[in-house]
């Protein structure tokens, strides 16, 4: 049975839309695209190394689907970490609207999202990613399907956007296995999930 992580950039106050560039996602009026870029060092570029060596299969939202498939295929260079991992394996793309998918190894998931995720993670081994696609997190986060969160959180507020844990999510309680922090200050948590919060009084 395969687990499944998902990988967020956070700013501090929680927004995740559009971190990679002006125009990645202007929806809701949204001006404030490539928050993360002025971050990106040596440092940050190892994490994501790391991250990307691991997986098995990619999950992802429609969203972000776009957003990568507009780009990733074109970058064919074999000894690129990211561009190699997104192209080789398999990806599963949960939507309602895509009719098809031309991006090579493209699986599109139609049916009940949770059903299709509990029983994509049942059917496959090792560690599915999923990067953005938080509409879709939300929703697995309701169902306890999301194993591990990495959540990259850059350095800066913005006051406006979507955020990833938004009114309603479920209470759910995650263990901290790792933490760090680049040289511009983004902060690297892996959260492992472990259940219900517990709660208490300090009266």
């Amino acid at each position: 049975m395969a687990t499944l992580s998902l990988t967020q950039f956070l700013t501090l106050d929680g927004v995740h839309q559009a971190p990679g560039g002006p125009d990645e996602d202007r929806s809701g009026g949204f001006e404030h695209g490539g928050w993360s870029v002025p971050f990106g060092d040596e440092d940050f570029g190892r994490r994501i190394e790391e991250i990307f060596a691991r997986p098995t299969a990619f999950l992802l939202g429609r969203r972000t689907y776009d957003i990568f498939a507009g780009y990733w295929p074109k970058q064919t260079d074999p000894s690129d970490p990211v561009a190699s991992k997104l192209n080789a394996l398999p990806k599963y793309v949960a939507t309602t609207t895509l009719d098809s998918a031309d991006w090579e190894h493209t699986t599109l998931l139609r049916g009940d999202v949770v059903q299709e995720v509990a029983a994509l993670k049942e059917s496959l081994d090792g560690e599915i990613q999923m990067h953005g696609s938080a509409g879709l997190a939300r929703t697995l986060l309701d169902h306890d399907l999301i194993d591990t969160l990495h959540l990259h959180v850059f350095p800066v507020v913005l006051g406006s956007g979507r955020r990833l844990f938004a009114d309603g999510v479920r209470p759910t309680a995650f263990r901290l296995v790792e933490a760090s922090v680049t040289g511009t200050g983004v902060t690297l948590h892996t959260y492992e999930r472990v259940g219900r919060p517990t709660y208490g009084s300090y009266a």
